[in-house]
């Protein structure tokens, strides 16, 4: 994702959110990766809104040559629940995203929480 047309891609994700009556806290990524704080709606199930996100916004990229070279999202995505009283605590991580990859990358990161949170998981789907 290019740095100056993902605010473009926000925008529509943020949207999506609102038309599923979800709440949308902060919507954030880099070049391989975003990262969404929403309320989920009881209405929607998890898996259904990030399908209903990948396709919107993959049609939408696709008509509008937003991100050149896009052939589509990934296959899989990771969801974290995470305690209204850390609400602000994760609205600032995601709004800090550039820096904070700076310092570790998506997959390190990445395999640590799920280390932590004591998630099983098979390497081989990772990639």
């Amino acid at each position: 994702m290019s740095k100056d047309t993902r605010p473009d891609m926000f925008n529509y994700i943020y949207g999506i959110l609102q038309n599923k009556n979800c709440h949308a806290y902060r919507i954030n990524g880099v070049e391989d990766h975003l990262h969404i704080a929403t309320s989920i709606h009881p209405s929607i199930s998890l898996s259904a809104l990030v399908k209903d996100i990948k396709l919107a916004t993959s049609q939408m990229i696709k008509s509008s040559d937003l991100f050149p070279g896009f052939e589509g999202w990934q296959e899989g995505y990771a969801a974290f629940t995470r305690s209204y009283s850390s609400l602000d605590d994760l609205v600032k991580y995601i709004k800090n995203q550039e820096e904070h990859h700076k310092k570790i990358s998506f997959m390190d990161e990445y395999l640590q929480l799920l280390k932590e949170h004591g998630v099983a998981f098979d390497p081989k789907y990772l990639l």
